[in-house]
This record gives C-alpha cells, sequence and structure tokens, in this order.
C-alpha cells in the first residue's frame, strides 16, 4: 500500500471559512486508513490541535468522526454541529494565528537546509510546510 504525502495547504479553507481544516481532515482520515506518509502525524501538536482547540472540537470525537470516513462537507457539518467556536469572531481568530505564525529559527534552518537554500524564502510556517511538502513529494513520487 502506498503512503500519502498531504499537500492540502494548511493556508487552505473550506466553505466554512477555517484554513487548515481541509488539511486536517485530509492527514486524519489518511492515518485513519493506514495511508499517511512517515513522518506525518494524523492529528499533530501544531496546526492540527491550534484548530481543533480554535473550533472548540473535542480530538477524540473528532478522532471517532473521522473513523467514520466522512468526506470533507460531511466533517465540516460536523465541526458546525459539535465545535463551540464556530462563530465569525473565532474563526477569524483562528486564522489569524494560522496566518501569523513562524517557526522557531531551528525549525526554519532545518526546512532551508532540506530544501537545500539559505535565505529568500518566506519564513511562514504555512509557506513553509508547504515547501517542504512538495519537496517531499517530489523526493517520494518523481525524482
Amino acid at each position: 500500500m502506498s503512503k500519502i504525502i498531504p499537500l492540502i495547504s494548511s493556508g487552505t479553507a473550506g466553505p466554512l471559512g477555517v484554513l487548515h481544516l481541509p488539511r486536517l481532515w485530509q492527514k486524519a482520515s489518511l492515518e485513519a486508513a493506514g495511508k499517511l506518509a512517515d513522518g506525518y502525524p494524523g492529528i499533530g501538536a501544531g496546526y492540527d490541535q491550534m484548530v481543533l482547540d480554535g473550533l472548540g472540537i473535542d480530538k477524540d470525537a473528532f478522532v471517532a468522526h473521522i473513523a467514520t470516513k466522512p468526506t470533507y462537507l460531511e466533517c465540516e457539518t460536523f465541526v458546525k454541529e459539535n465545535g463551540s467556536k464556530v462563530d465569525v469572531d473565532s474563526i477569524a481568530e483562528l486564522n489569524a494565528a494560522i496566518t501569523g505564525y513562524i517557526h522557531t529559527d531551528d525549525v526554519c534552518d532545518s526546512i532551508f537546509k532540506d530544501l537545500g537554500v539559505s535565505e529568500g524564502i518566506p519564513r511562514d510556517a504555512v509557506n513553509l510546510n508547504n515547501l517542504d511538502d512538495w519537496a517531499g513529494f517530489h523526493a517520494a513520487e518523481i525524482a
């Protein structure tokens, strides 16, 4: 069985308008199916937990819902029905936290090293994570 590198960006939102939620759904779904690429958590401590906390979603309840193999829109319905913070202001605050997050210098330096660059790359986590995913995809599937 092939393992899949998630390529939905943390900067992507679905109809609900929550950044990273489509990526969280994809990663958690791939993990539940045993298809998530090595090195990727289904639900990690960074953006994944930030989204669950920012929406007021219980992690165990989310994992149980993902086990039902929902489509993305079914996942959003679950979030709307179970989240305690799905109002416009809470979503805007969460999105600002996601777009404003900057990796530590150590993380940036590690990603820069893996990419073979030393400067000229945005340091925000959304862009660095995209570049890291794309490089991993290229190495696994193209090169």
